[in-house]
Formats: C-alpha cells, sequence, structure tokens
C-alpha cells in the first residue's frame, strides 16, 4: 500500500469494526457478571474510536471515507478485526480474552507487513506508528489474561 490516504481508509475501517467488537465483548462480560472486565473490553472499544478519530483528522476526513467491499486490501478477504465472528452468547472471560488477543495480532501484524513492504515513507511512518500501538494492546491483553488466570488459580 503506498497512498497515505488510501492507508488511512483501511485503518479507520479497522478502528471501526474494532471498536465494535470489543463493545460486543464488554456486553457479554457484563451479561456474565463480570463487570471488571467489561469496563477493560469498554475501555479498549474507547481506544479503538480514538485511533478512528486519529485517522479521520490525519486524512483530513470529516465522514468515514466509502470504499467499496472489492477496494479493500485486507488478508484473506476481510479486515483483521472482522475476523472474528458473532461473539458466542456463552462464551466465558478466557474465550473473550483469546478472541481480543487473536484480533489485535491480527491487526499488529497488518499494520506491520505494510509497514514492512510500502515504498512511500510517510505511510511506512504510520503504518509503524500503528503496529507498535497494536503490540501495545497485545501486551495489556496478555497481563490482563496473566492476572485472570492466577485470580482463578488462587480461587
Amino acid at each position: 500500500m503506498n497512498e497515505i490516504q488510501r492507508f488511512l481508509a483501511h485503518a479507520i475501517q479497522l478502528e471501526k469494526e474494532s471498536s465494535r467488537r470489543y463493545a460486543e465483548l464488554a456486553e457479554a462480560m457484563q451479561k456474565l457478571g463480570n463487570a471488571e472486565v467489561a469496563e477493560f473490553f469498554q475501555q479498549m472499544s474507547h481506544y479503538s474510536r480514538l485511533h478512528q478519530r486519529e485517522a479521520m483528522e490525519r486524512g483530513g476526513f470529516h465522514d468515514l471515507p466509502k470504499l467499496a467491499a472489492d477496494e479493500y486490501d485486507w488478508p484473506e478477504g476481510s479486515s483483521p478485526e472482522a475476523a472474528w465472528g458473532p461473539v458466542d452468547p456463552d462464551i466465558d472471560v478466557f474465550g473473550a480474552m483469546a478472541l481480543a488477543m487473536r484480533g489485535e495480532q491480527r491487526s499488529h501484524e497488518y499494520y506491520q507487513k505494510i509497514a514492512d513492504e510500502t515504498a512511500d515513507p510517510e505511510v511506512k511512518a504510520m503504518a509503524t506508528e500503528f503496529a507498535d500501538e497494536e503490540a501495545e494492546h497485545v501486551v495489556q491483553l496478555d497481563v490482563w489474561h496473566a492476572n485472570l488466570v492466577k485470580l482463578t488459580a488462587a480461587g
């Protein structure tokens, strides 16, 4: 991907889907009665909306850019965040964390691949920045998962 506007259109769509997915996970955790994890997922949804807004501002977009489905250049034909599928209403906390982790890892890989392959220095810099942010999300999820494992083992 060698055009900054095209890159940002993809980032905006990815973050929009990420926000929606985290909101779904937050709702599932709320129904499960785990307010703490629900709040964490709500916070992650908020961060995705912030990233979406940032990408829109950087691209000078006032509205979400409109690309037809076949105009997106996604790995395996869909956004890394859309690959989750619907959230199972009976999902448990560990299943929710695993879904979120896979989404963040796919998003990191997506941005990193663009950074590694683009010939455009502006796209490279921004894709690297976005990949780093996704890597931070992976670390946050790892910490939450480790803490949940400790709590489960202690309880």
